[in-house]
């Protein structure tokens, strides 16, 4: 059943990115894009329940009420919905800074002389941390490093992940110069970030999680802005 080569989705830019070098082939009719949307849905609703290794292709399936044959016309294996369910998630937080944290941010720089660059990262951060609280299978993935190399490498890119969206308000709103420095930067603090809010989530309490968040904003932002 393996495809002679891999197609890539299109109507919807979420779902094209999701499913990008993972899928069988392209839904062009709105019946097999409810169809690659249910095996997302049912992957994020059973990664909410259940440890990544209970999780099969056939249960999936059962999960989005389709058959194992419907969910590999779209996707080769377990570790393409995975990729594709975290991508989405990405492209969902995205959009929630777009459309949130940065207006705020923008609204507090009407003083620039006030601003602080590093509330940009400390916005982020808790946006993020607020994000993983509401979505449980989101957090099983990016905790377990269970993203493949491939999906992550994209995602932390400067060019299209989310750090993709930080460097455009540094270099439009902060008048940061625009070079490979900066690049190398955004992903040391991607990468940082990720694993130190991973370490976090492993403290005992709340209040040990917050501390471990609060010292790690310090450090990135003394690193990422060390003029301010």
């Amino acid at each position: 059943m393996q495809p002679t080569e891999l197609e890539h989705i299109s109507p919807a830019d979420t779902l094209e990115t999701a499913a990008k070098g993972a899928t069988r082939r392209t839904p062009m009719q709105p019946r097999s894009q409810r169809t690659l949307e249910k095996v997302l849905d049912a992957a994020s609703s059973l990664l909410a329940q259940f440890p990544l290794d209970d999780l099969t292709t056939t249960r999936i399936a059962i999960e989005a009420g389709i058959s194992v044959g419907a969910l590999y016309r779209f996707f080769p294996d377990k570790q393409s919905i995975v990729d594709a369910v975290a991508i989405r998630h990405v492209d969902d937080f995205r959009r929630l800074l777009s459309s949130e944290v940065i207006p705020n941010l923008e609204r507090e720089m009407a003083n620039l002389a006030d601003f602080q660059p590093a509330r940009l990262l400390n916005l982020v951060v808790d946006a993020y941390v607020a994000y993983l609280d509401q979505h449980p299978d989101f957090r099983a993935l990016s905790f377990g490093r269970h993203i493949s190399p491939a999906a992550k490498e994209r995602e932390a890119s400067p060019a299209h992940g989310l750090p993709a969206l930080l460097k455009d308000f540094m270099l439009e709103r902060l008048a940061i110069p625009n070079n490979h420095e900066l690049d190398m930067m955004l992903r040391v603090v991607s990468e940082a970030g990720e694993r130190l809010i991973a370490f976090a989530y492993e403290q005992p309490t709340r209040d040990e999680r917050n501390r471990i968040l609060d010292e790690m904003k310090k450090m990135l932002a003394g690193y990422l802005f060390p003029a301010a």
